[in-house]
């Protein structure tokens, strides 16, 4: 929201002008006069006071018709994780079979109560709920190889066979003895010039791209794991890391098409909307109507609409692309400045 409490105002600019790190991602900062937001520490010259404003969330800033500054780069520092979490991080992958308690992370010089509150703020859980999805998940790779619950609990860090089974339940909704063949669907977390997203991904490819602060986006993870009878857990594999890496060249202009493999249930009119989606070349717009004629459905602008809006891949099954008849931008997931900012974007690069 538009801050407005002037005591705040104050403190927050302060933070601005001394370029504070502990306010970044806080705050951001809208200038006036430029149309631009930055984060705390932005190297920039400083605005007077009266020529800003500070919103609590980037959306926000976006939403009010700011751009991001390219010199602080807000979407992308603002969401990185600091250096102790990404320390925490790598202990996890690193040591994917044991529990990286507070105490390891104090011995390691990292502050838990740091880790924390990152989680807790950008994933919406705890660093231990999120080792132990990544643990699990680890487990599960072990039981479908063929080891025993046993062996897996104790290769796992496990204390008791009983402990073991427990977690495992809690994640995964049922014993290891039932379902050593349960599928999963996994979680990771990405920063993109946008803001950060959550890329989702089956054995067989992405089946969910969204930003973190997409509305419904609860909804979208509990219908995923609905239409694949599979759970959620926090991990990577091969889609993911090419996922990452396509993103990546997206949004720095090298890429124009996706190639990594995509997931996607959904009803054959959903599925044919979203092939049609394809068909709209990089740097060009379509409107619903221009879709329903090329699917022989004239009539079915709002079915073309609907089939858009339960699009869950978003970026790579181009549903940006797709305007209003009388060519204003409509009906985005992300919000309508992200809309049309990756629309400049592709014109930009285009050529």
């Amino acid at each position: 929201m538009l801050i407005q409490d002037e005591s705040q105002v104050e403190r927050f600019y302060q933070a601005l002008l001394n370029r504070e790190p502990a306010y970044v991602g806080t705050f951001y900062v809208g200038v006036k006069t430029t149309s631009i937001f930055c984060i705390a520490t932005c190297r920039a010259r400083k605005p007077k006071k009266e020529n800003v404003e500070f919103y609590t969330t980037l959306k926000e800033a976006l939403d009010a018709g700011f751009r991001p500054c390219k010199v602080c780069r807000p979407t992308e520092n603002s969401h990185q994780a600091p250096p102790q979490v990404d320390q925490a991080l790598r202990l996890v992958i690193d040591n994917p079979k044991s529990k990286v308690s507070d105490e390891r992370l104090k011995a390691e010089g990292i502050s838990p109560s740091l880790v924390r509150r990152w989680f807790n703020k950008h994933y919406g859980m705890t660093f231990q709920a999120y080792q132990r999805m990544y643990r699990i998940n680890s487990a599960l790779e072990e039981l479908k190889a063929g080891k025993s619950s046993l062996q897996t609990a104790y290769e796992m860090g496990y204390e008791s066979l009983s402990g073991f089974g427990y977690t495992y339940k809690k994640v995964m909704g049922a014993s290891p003895r039932h379902n050593p063949q349960q599928s999963v669907i996994l979680l990771s977390r990405l920063t993109t010039p946008l803001g950060p997203m959550f890329v989702c991904a089956t054995e067989r490819g992405i089946c969910l791209l969204e930003f973190v602060d997409r509305r419904m986006l609860e909804t979208e993870f509990r219908d995923i794991q609905r239409l694949f009878r599979a759970t959620i857990v926090s991990g990577e594999n091969d889609h993911i890391r090419q996922a990452r890496k396509e993103l990546e060249e997206y949004f720095s202009g090298q890429r124009h098409t996706f190639e990594v493999q995509l997931d996607a249930p959904g009803t054959d009119f959903q599925q044919r909307v979203w092939q049609a989606l394809h068909s709209i070349p990089y740097g060009t717009t379509a409107s619903y109507q221009q879709q329903a004629e090329a699917l022989q459905r004239p009539n079915a602008v709002r079915a073309v609409a609907s089939a858009n809006g339960h699009n869950r891949i978003s970026i790579m099954i181009p549903c940006h692309r797709v305007i209003g008849k009388n060519g204003k931008l409509t009906g985005y997931g992300g919000g309508l400045e992200r809309k049309r900012w990756l629309l400049d974007h592709e014109r930009q690069w285009a050529c």
